[in-house]
């Protein structure tokens, strides 16, 4: 007996479901705020195409997508120091969300609608602003050194 044997279905659809279907929405948050958007989609259709045909059939088209957008962030310098300072910024943003607790003089609305902090919220910047480094690194590492021009330039 394996291991898939041993979860019960309803249980095993029940957490591809969950599993698949909060990737997918949290991919699509992502894609407006700091975070890794277009990789948890692919995560989350992934795991949704263990169970859906049309998960599958749209895996693959934004797999392709997601790693073009990652070879073009490190296709220039420019491009690069940009990500990297986006990302740094982030970080900075979620340390200042967490030492800073109080509502700003600036804020013309009610206390009580000033957006949450403490280190909850800075902590969530502050992982989104790692991930998003780590994920500029793995497309260095993966598409800008073994890019076709740098190796046909390398072969002459």
């Amino acid at each position: 007996m394996n291991k898939t044997e041993r979860i019960p279905a309803w249980l095993r659809r029940t957490g591809i479901e969950v599993a698949g279907w909060s990737l997918v929405v949290l991919g699509v948050a992502a894609l407006v705020l700091p975070g890794p958007g277009l990789l948890m989609v692919v995560a989350g259709l992934a795991v949704l195409s263990l169970r859906y045909h049309f998960a599958d059939r749209w895996l693959h088209p934004i797999k392709e997508r997601a790693f073009r957008a990652a070879a073009q962030g490190v296709q220039t310098v420019p491009r690069i120091i940009g990500s990297v300072s986006g990302s740094l910024a982030v970080i900075a943003a979620g340390v200042i969300w967490g030492l800073w607790r109080r509502v700003p003089q600036w804020w013309s609305l009610q206390d009580s609608w000033w957006l949450p902090g403490g280190w909850v919220t800075g902590g969530t910047l502050i992982g989104s602003g790692i991930i998003g480094l780590a994920l500029i690194v793995y497309s260095f590492v993966r598409f800008r050194r073994t890019s076709p021009s740098r190796s046909q330039a390398s072969e002459t």
